[in-house]
């Protein structure tokens, strides 16, 4: 039998390597040999975890040392610190989930610790399984980890309140109507006819008031010497976003025409991520409402979990924020993680003096 040199634990350091807890009673009790739990096992998860990389260290409750097929090696191992037992009077299960979490490890384990799951969160993301084929271990793959539901529309909505606490306000409507040209179109067509008709300010709600042209509206259409005096944001899910944009023209057209405007309004198509898929939201605004730039752009400070998620997804918010505010531009959006915030779901937003410098 073939015995690694080193058996870390905790407290040791370990550079960059991702630290694995070993549930040194779990692996050794697979297969289990005339009923006892074999060291065997514990060697080889040991060296398969330092094959991929990783840094095992082992924990065991009190029980194992008096189980084990050979008690005189393991007793050796705890007494050389390469082998940790829980604490007297600890569940070892809940010893090594605080542990694992405390110190952002991973688990190697086949008990799913569901008793578990109030307490600990996504626990299935943070437990590798493994199995024994041929006298090897095999080592399988976590979970991805879930992330907080609604967590991009929470930071879209809590970003537009900050906005909106500065005096900037934002277009609240979500009836998520079904997405094609001609719906889009259509209802352009009824909101701005309602405007004509009772001639009422609606930049929240869809009513508009009718206010005359500034120059500086006419500049962010490039080769254009007049334009509408309508600006049209079709907010759709980003994954309609291509589809939408070939109708823009048509949908241009189609409100001009029926409207009889000199010039056909401006249709652009954004992200949005309070709009589920297949269906839109519209945003009508007068072209001299447009703000060219974002006042403020947005800092996020988010936990290491959602931090590559949320990175992902910033243009999205970007546009999500312009379009509901209707600004030409993007605002910036910058994502940070930080090391304080310790659970899923928690982030910070700032905004900081933007376009308007």
């Amino acid at each position: 039998m073939v015995k690694p040199n080193i058996w870390p634990t905790m407290k040791t350091g370990v550079g960059d390597r991702l630290q694995v807890i070993v549930d040194a009673s779990n692996v050794a009790h697979f297969g289990k040999k005339e009923g006892k739990p074999t060291l065997d096992n514990l060697f080889k998860s040991v060296q398969a975890l330092e094959k991929l990389g990783y840094q095992p260290v082992l924990i065991a409750d009190a029980s194992l040392r008096h189980e084990i097929d050979d008690k005189e090696a393991f007793k050796k191992l705890i007494d050389d610190n390469k082998v940790q037992q829980v604490p007297a009077g600890t569940t070892a299960d809940h010893y090594i989930l605080k542990l694992a979490e405390e110190n952002d490890a991973k688990i190697l384990s086949n008990d799913a610790f569901r008793e578990y799951n109030d307490e600990f969160q996504d626990i299935n993301s943070r437990r590798i399984p493994y199995n024994i084929r041929g006298g090897e271990v095999v080592i399988g793959n976590s979970a991805q980890p879930k992330k907080v539901k609604n967590i991009l529309q929470k930071i879209c909505s809590n970003t537009l309140t900050e906005f909106e606490k500065k005096g900037y306000d934002s277009y609240k409507m979500k009836k998520n109507r079904k997405l094609s040209g001609i719906a889009v179109a259509k209802e352009a067509i009824d909101k701005i006819s309602k405007t004509r008709d009772e001639g009422i300010d609606t930049k929240l709600e869809g009513v508009f008031k009718r206010i005359p042209l500034f120059n500086k509206v006419l500049q962010m259409v490039e080769d254009t010497e007049k334009t509408s005096d309508f600006i049209i944001f079709v907010l759709v899910s980003p994954r309609d976003y291509r589809d939408a944009v070939k109708n823009a023209g048509n949908i241009a057209v189609t409100v001009g025409d029926r409207l009889k405007m000199d010039h056909a309004p401006l249709v652009a198509v954004r992200n949005d991520l309070f709009t589920k898929p297949g269906s839109f939201e519209l945003n009508i605004i007068y072209s001299d409402e447009i703000l060219e730039e974002s006042p403020f752009d947005v800092n996020i400070t988010i936990n290491d979990h959602d931090y590559a998620f949320i990175k992902k997804n910033s243009r999205n918010i970007a546009s999500t924020v312009a379009a509901r505010l209707g600004t030409w531009k993007f605002p910036i959006v910058s994502v940070k993680p930080s090391m304080l915030m310790e659970k899923p779901g928690h982030y910070d937003i700032t905004l900081e003096k933007g376009g308007e410098k």
